[in-house]
């Protein structure tokens, strides 16, 4: 059986028309990282970081799954059904819901969930769809103590020890859209190294030497589901 681990960063989803945060028109140009992205500026001026997530969380139901995010999403349905002798395990830097409205499963948010709150108080976790302010109380202990279930910086990513697993059990790790500099997920490809093959999809080739076996340059909407056709047909 063939174990895939696939990493997306945020060129995947910004194929469905979502905003970057870094990049030539990335959010953080409009915003700086110490007011909105850490705990510092939350403690600071907790309404404006509602209010930036809030906007987010609006937007998120005007963009769609796209053909990158649909065909992994059969990679995994073809495992399941058994039309493909393999497993895939879909780690995102990604805070959207794409993948799971594509139709994957096996998902792991390792920054965090956009239709997640988390309270300081209680650490419940609840879904949101809407707005949230300072004052919205807790629906699991009712304090006014909720945050976007976000990993902000200073903060440890979730679920390192699962992706830890699932990075030493794979032959196979794929990174697609993702800068590869922001660190723990750039050390990655590293990790993986002398055990698995590695495969990188972009829109361009990183500057300066490769730690990929190989690397598939252009948009995902293209790349990627014909990665998995050639996978399926194989």
């Amino acid at each position: 059986m063939q174990r895939i681990v696939v990493l997306t960063g945020a060129g995947i989803s910004q194929e469905s028309g979502l905003q970057t945060f870094r990049g030539a028109d990335g959010l953080w140009n409009h915003e700086r990282i110490e007011d909105i992205c850490t705990p510092q500026g939350f403690a600071r001026d907790p309404l404006r970081v509602d209010r930036f997530y809030n906007g987010l969380r609006a937007k998120l139901p005007t963009v769609h799954p796209n053909a990158a995010h649909l065909a992994l999403a059969e990679l995994e349905r073809a495992g399941r059904e058994g039309r493909w002798d393999g497993h895939i395990t879909i780690v995102t830097q990604n805070i959207d819901d794409l993948h799971e409205r594509a139709g994957s499963h096996n998902v792991i948010h390792m920054h965090g969930e956009l239709l997640r709150l988390r309270c300081t108080a209680c650490q419940a976790t609840p879904v949101w769809w809407t707005d949230c302010f300072p004052d919205t109380p807790c629906p699991a202990c009712g304090q006014p103590t909720l945050r976007p279930d976000i990993v902000w910086f200073g903060e440890m990513p979730y679920h390192m020890d699962t992706i830890a697993r699932h990075l030493a059990d794979c032959d196979l790790f794929v990174a697609i859209g993702t800068s590869g500099v922001v660190y723990p997920a750039a050390g990655f490809v590293n990790s993986v190294a002398g055990h698995a093959d590695t495969m990188l999809f972009n829109l361009e080739i990183p500057p300066g030497p490769s730690a990929f076996d190989q690397a598939i340059v252009g948009p995902a909407t293209r790349t990627v589901p014909a990665w998995t056709r050639d996978l399926l047909e194989a």
